[in-house]
């Protein structure tokens, strides 16, 4: 288990971690987590690096993704995460939850808590999610640009990615008009660019990244188009798929299940579709723990020896 102490050189080398992952040819996932336990399920799991995403936040916070968790309530549970594990993590840093100063306070804490990069999105604040309804209206494209520089300006280590997620196509404006954004934070100092849309299919990711010719890292979060095989996305350039919110969904649908049954019928029924207490203590490593206290035990009787002896 990963220490919350961990010094200055782990911060520094989680950014590293995430930029060799951006620049390796061959495309990558990223679970999306929305606390602790997930995250130690996703590392466990084997995932290269994990989303600390805003829905799954929010939601686990018993909240709607449209900003109403504020952004310290999102740093706790991001602390929570990357105390846990030593996989890099990409923070959901929705609009920054406000303009260029709350968006650089973010990130500033979000460096702190051990995070690889944070990933800030062009909605104007506050934000509804992408997926609910039809308005979304878009930040003048300087406002973004100016959040994206004053967390590059904020942060202290060079190595940490602020991802510049475009959605214009999201909002309706088009093809050209994406482009001219993520040519515009690419210029403002955005490390990759979070290209999103909600299309049935790849298509018209497949547009984008024809005409971006890679600029800078492609990240996509492929929740309407999750078909397309993994290839297809290696295949147009991407660097990062955001598995965004199946885990979380998954544990949602479980979690129902169980206790419509529990309330129903009680523990029994259960018994094969749960998790066993061992799998649990195994995977927060219980044992560990039961080693350093024989350990520290026997230290101690040592100790008061020698304190006996120069008595």
């Amino acid at each position: 288990m990963s220490s919350p102490h961990s010094d200055r050189r782990a911060v520094q080398g989680q950014g590293a971690r995430l930029r060799e992952l951006l620049r390796n040819p061959a495309v990558f996932p990223l679970l999306g987590v929305h606390d602790g336990l997930s995250a130690r399920i996703g590392a466990d799991c084997g995932f290269p690096a994990l989303w600390a995403s805003g829905l799954g936040m929010s939601t686990a916070l018993g909240v709607r993704d449209c900003e109403e968790a504020s952004w310290t309530e999102l740093i706790q549970v991001v602390e929570h995460i990357t105390a846990v594990t030593d996989v890099p993590v990409l923070v959901d840093g929705d609009t920054g939850h406000g303009n260029f100063n709350t968006a650089r306070r973010f990130a500033c804490r979000a460096e702190r808590a051990r995070a690889a990069g944070i990933c800030l999105e062009d909605k104007a604040s506050p934000k509804m999610n992408s997926f609910v309804g039809d308005a979304h209206a878009l930040a003048p494209v300087a406002e973004m640009c100016g959040k994206i520089a004053a967390c590059r300006d904020a942060v202290t280590d060079p190595d940490f990615v602020i991802t510049a997620r475009v959605e214009a196509l999201i909002a309706g404006a088009g093809m050209e008009v994406a482009l001219e954004r993520a040519t515009a934070y690419q210029a403002a100092g955005a490390d990759a660019i979070f290209i999103h849309s909600r299309q049935p299919t790849v298509a018209e990711i497949a547009e984008f990244c024809a005409h971006w010719n890679d600029r800078l890292p492609l990240i996509l979060a492929p929740t309407t188009y999750h078909t397309t095989p993994m290839s297809r996305f290696q295949s147009l350039g991407i660097s990062g798929v955001i598995w965004a919110n199946q885990a979380l969904r998954a544990a949602t649908a479980a979690m129902r299940r169980a206790c419509l049954v529990l309330r129903e019928n009680g523990p029994t029924e259960l018994d094969d579709s749960i998790s066993t207490l061992k799998e649990i203590f195994t995977l927060l490593e219980y044992e560990e723990l039961e080693r350093d206290e024989q350990h520290y035990a026997e230290l101690l009787t040592k100790l008061n020896g020698y304190a006996e002896l120069g008595a």
